[in-house]
C-alpha cells in the first residue's frame, strides 16, 4: 500500500508541475517582450493593419513566421520610442512599399489593385452582352424535302417500335 501511495504522490506532483507551466506558458507574450498597457490597442490596431510578408494572406498579428515575429518586436520598440501610428507605418511602407499594407492607397502604381477587378467584371459583361446578342439573331434553318422526308421516316419507325 504504500508503494502505491508514494506512486500516486508522484503522478500528483507530477500534475500540478505540468498544470503551473502551462499556465506560464499561455501567459507570456508570445515574441516574448512585453508591452505598457497604455500601447496594447495601439500595437494591436498596427499589427491587424499590416500584412506578413512571408504569409502574405495573414496579419503580422496571425502569422508565426520569423520576419513576422521581427517585425512585432521592431513595431513595440517603436511604440515605446514614442513613434506615432503614421510613422510606424510609413517606416514599413518605405523598407517594404505597399505591399506590407492590407489598404495600400490609390495610387498610379496601385490603379489596378484597385479597379482591375471591376474592369475585368465590365469586360465579361460586355462579352456576355454581345454572345447573347448574336444568338438571338440566327433564324431557325427550315428542312429541305429530303430532310422532312427522312424525320419522317425516324418518327414512323420509333412508333412503330413502341408499339412492338
Amino acid at each position: 500500500m504504500t508503494s502505491l501511495h508514494h506512486l500516486l504522490r508522484g503522478l500528483l506532483r507530477t500534475l500540478a508541475v505540468i498544470v503551473l507551466c502551462a499556465g506560464t506558458a499561455h501567459a507570456a507574450k508570445p515574441d516574448g517582450l512585453d508591452l505598457p498597457e497604455q500601447y496594447e490597442s495601439r500595437y494591436r490596431t498596427l499589427i491587424t493593419e499590416l500584412r506578413c510578408l512571408v504569409c502574405q494572406n495573414e496579419a503580422l498579428s496571425d502569422s508565426n513566421a520569423e520576419l513576422a515575429v521581427d517585425l512585432r518586436r521592431e513595431i513595440r520598440g517603436m511604440l515605446v520610442a514614442g513613434k506615432s501610428d503614421a510613422q510606424i507605418t510609413e517606416f514599413l511602407v518605405a523598407r517594404y512599399g505597399d505591399f506590407v499594407l492590407y489598404n495600400p492607397p490609390v495610387k498610379p502604381t496601385t490603379l489596378m489593385l484597385w479597379y482591375g477587378p471591376f474592369a475585368l467584371l465590365a469586360l465579361g459583361v460586355l462579352i456576355a452582352v454581345i454572345i447573347i446578342r448574336r444568338r438571338g439573331h440566327t433564324a431557325p434553318t427550315a428542312l429541305d424535302s429530303k430532310q422532312q422526308q427522312q424525320l419522317q421516316e425516324l418518327l414512323r419507325q420509333q412508333d412503330e417500335d413502341k408499339n412492338s
